[in-house]
């Protein structure tokens, strides 16, 4: 209820923040020809960080569902894909072939990482975000070491004087640049839509809602619901929660490969750090809890918050010609976090 008004249901169910961003993304998005923005290419961008981030928000749901929250040690998942990345630039693999690698080589380092880290989240039920906060500081600080002392020697990655230790930034052409993106892209008037990149968040999506369906998903869902119900049903909650961790960790390394494919470059050293809060909030925003979590809280949230970080500084700047647009979408973005966290009986229907 707003002001005595009973919202529909339809709205009711859909929440009064996700109400509130999206009037202000539809607001900002009617205000665009006023300040002589470009509407179409504003609409490109959505889309192209929809297609980066996709996967990196997907990653979410796994441990959402098992009961281990929301994973705020989402760095040790950048980390296994940036180990893939830049072992396959060393390997000497190019063009398309170069992100195949990525992902195999990423695969073996995500189980490994992401089954110690599910074992060091069985040991502190009820604790697990804060100690995934501090994973993720521990595993970017070893990181930076590694970086610098890891035998690297393709030209494309290291310092160039030296020879020792990788650049903080290196760049994708010649190997797996926009590989997605360039796959059968749709160009509507000024609009251009990468095809390739959302066929593979489809897939990924349409896998995880698949698993989610079966008596392993099913259980895993058991688990984050309630625990002692599940071990009672002979469910071993231990090796579930575990096996979210290890799915969490994989998706998160194959999504922060889709990301570099479409910005570019690859960002080392302490760059994962700036993933972890966007990831969070953007399926908080789309109407996920610390407990419940769907695929379209992952789709709608992406959007808001893709949308909102496109969309405000550019038509912000353009009204009161100042730079406060990041200062304006800080507050509305980690209001709304707040909010989320604050209402643990809401999420996926």
């Amino acid at each position: 209820m707003i002001a005595g008004y009973v919202l529909p249901p339809v709205l009711k169910k859909m929440g009064f923040p996700r109400l509130i961003i999206s009037g202000f993304l539809l607001l900002l998005f009617i205000m665009t020809p006023f300040v002589d923005a470009d509407l179409p290419a504003q609409i490109t961008n959505i889309i192209n960080r929809f297609s980066w981030n996709g996967v990196l928000v997907l990653a979410m749901v796994p441990m959402i569902h098992s009961g281990c929250g929301l994973n705020f040690g989402l760095p040790l998942s950048i980390i296994c894909g940036l180990l893939g990345a830049t072992l396959s630039i060393q390997f000497g693999f190019t063009g398309p072939l170069s992100f195949m690698m990525a992902i195999l080589i990423a695969t073996p380092f995500a189980v490994l990482l992401g089954g110690g880290y599910g074992i060091l989240l069985n040991r502190i039920k009820g604790g697990e975000m804060m100690i995934a906060t501090y994973v993720g500081f521990s595993a970017i600080s070893f990181m930076c070491m590694m970086w610098l002392l890891l035998p690297y020697t393709s030209p494309t990655m290291v310092w160039g004087l030296s020879g020792n230790g990788l650049r903080p930034t290196i760049s994708l052409d010649g190997f797996y640049n926009q590989v997605l993106a360039n796959f059968l892209p749709i160009q509507i008037g000024s609009i251009v839509i990468p095809t390739g990149s959302l066929l593979f968040f489809a897939l990924l999506a349409f896998l995880m809602w698949a698993f989610l369906h079966t008596k392993t998903g099913t259980a895993m869902t058991a688990v984050g619901s309630n625990a002692v119900f599940a071990r009672a049903a002979g469910i071993s909650v231990d090796r579930v929660r575990i096996l979210s961790v290890i799915m969490s960790t994989w998706l998160g390394a194959m999504g922060i490969l889709v990301y570099q494919q479409g910005f570019g470059f690859i960002q080392l050293y302490n760059a994962p750090n700036n993933m972890t809060m966007p990831t969070v909030s953007a399926i908080l925003i789309g109407g996920a809890s610390i407990n419940k979590a769907s695929i379209p809280n992952v789709i709608i949230g992406t959007i808001l918050f893709q949308g909102m970080v496109t969309m405000t500084p550019t038509v912000i700047n353009a009204m009161i010609h100042t730079d406060m647009s990041e200062i304006i979408r800080v507050i509305v973005t980690q209001g709304m976090i707040l909010y989320a966290l604050t209402r643990k009986t809401e999420g996926a229907k």
